[in-house]
């Protein structure tokens, strides 16, 4: 049960972190709430493209949860147990680097979300 609710918040807060992306890949002026504020109103075109390839790691990121809880694509279930650490790792790294950031709004928003992402991935990762 703890997998599967884990698995669920951590696609629900990583389709939140998705639908970020695709807000500033459109030109939604956000950008001070992510980079570390260094991109404020709309983000310039190389990093409109830089969104795109975050979207597609964060979605396959999903799937690999999705696919080690069980929900989705059992045949990957070997793969996602070793893709589910670097997962973890790469979330460590996340969480850290929006705690010290200097954008006031990426420790305010993303900080939380990117520990509670790290927090279900590793209940899924150690099941």
């Amino acid at each position: 049960m703890i997998v599967l609710t884990s698995a669920i918040a951590f696609t629900i807060l990583i389709l939140i972190v998705i639908l970020f992306q695709v807000a500033l890949a459109v030109g939604v002026p956000w950008g001070e709430y992510a980079m570390g504020g260094k991109f404020p109103g709309k983000y310039p075109v190389s990093m409109r493209f830089a969104c795109i390839f975050q979207i597609a790691i964060l979605a396959f990121m999903c799937i690999i949860v999705l696919s080690k809880a069980g929900l989705l694509w059992p045949q990957w279930s070997v793969f996602a147990e070793t893709a589910m650490w670097f997962i973890v790792a790469y979330l460590v790294l996340g969480t850290i680097l929006n705690l010290i950031t200097r954008s006031v709004w990426e420790r305010r928003i993303w900080a939380p979300v990117t520990l509670l992402m790290l927090i279900t991935s590793i209940m899924v990762a150690i099941t």
